[in-house]
């Protein structure tokens, strides 16, 4: 199979779009949160993942939109109720088992409820290791990451919302991982290309 995985879209639908045309045939796509941002809806980028069947998770920004703090947001009259109430019933992190494989969904981080930034050199970063899953796919941080934590395969896809800084180009990215093979690629790409 090969799952695609995107994360942090922040709203950011023609990056959407983007990602999943260079992305071509895939079995399964897999949103890792921040969708939206915290105080805008975006009815295009929700549409899509539904219609997709996109597994998707709450990120920090979903958390912060349907928060009571934030229901004039939620109150807009151009939002699609049909789309909002399809991504407010969405969970916050998900297990799952796919092509033999047991797969973990998180935003952030796999022991905490927080929105914690972990980075490969961030001391906790070894602390995946210890989910108990053969894959472990999170986002939050922007940065693309690739690497066996222990006898866990750690993936971010980095953001397709607010790309980082790459050869004064704002480079947005995904993740594609293959099962039969049973590694990741991140593909890296600017909008204007």
């Amino acid at each position: 199979m090969r799952l695609g995985i995107i994360s942090d879209i922040h709203g950011n639908a023609a990056a959407l779009n983007m990602a999943l045309e260079k992305m071509g045939d895939i079995d399964q796509l897999f949103c890792l949160g921040d969708a939206i941002d915290q105080f805008r809806f975006s009815n295009d980028v929700v549409g899509i993942l539904k219609e997709r069947d996109a597994l998707t998770i709450w990120g920090n920004h979903e958390e912060m939109f349907f928060s009571p703090l934030h229901s004039r947001a939620r109150s807009a009259e151009w939002i699609d109720p049909e789309l909002l109430e399809w991504l407010r019933t969405r969970p916050r992190r998900l297990e799952l088992d796919m092509d033999g494989l047991h797969i973990l969904l998180t935003h952030a981080t796999s022991w905490s409820d927080r929105y914690d930034y972990i980075f490969p050199h961030s001391p906790d970063f070894t602390r995946f290791g210890d989910c108990g899953r053969d894959l472990l796919f999170y986002g939050h941080t922007h940065h693309p990451v690739l690497q066996m934590v222990q006898d866990v395969y750690v993936v971010n896809p980095g953001s397709l919302g607010h790309g980082r800084l790459v050869d004064d180009q704002n480079m947005l990215s995904y993740a594609i991982f293959d099962t039969q093979v049973g590694e990741a690629e991140i593909a890296d790409f600017c909008l204007t290309n």
